[in-house]
């Protein structure tokens, strides 16, 4: 599910900079279908990973209360021009997605 995610990664002096933008619908399991009045069920990203170098750099815990297609970015050190970061998602019904990006 590569397409799932747009990421980018630049250093800035010591510092590498990442911004990410996931594609997924964060349902919280509290909505109503409009149309059927029946709850929607929760389908929401639970776990994020990044790392570099194949070293974790973050790692992010999520619940339901977080929007859809959310947007996410850090910094850490210790990575270089041209090294890759791979980002991936888990959600609560076991699907997954994972890109990386070199970085510029």
């Amino acid at each position: 599910m590569a397409s799932s995610i747009k990421i980018r990664a630049k250093l800035r002096g010591d510092l590498v900079e990442v911004k990410a933008l996931i594609s997924h619908p964060m349902e919280t399991g509290l909505r109503k279908d409009k149309k059927t009045g029946e709850l929607i069920p929760a389908h929401f990203i639970q776990e994020v990973v990044a790392k570099a170098n194949g070293k974790t750099v973050m790692t992010a815990l999520w619940s339901g209360g977080v929007s859809k297609n959310p947007y996410i970015a850090f910094k850490f050190k210790g990575a270089n021009k041209g090294d890759e970061v791979e980002l991936s998602w888990k959600d609560n019904k076991g699907e997954t997605g994972s890109t990386t990006a070199k970085i510029k």
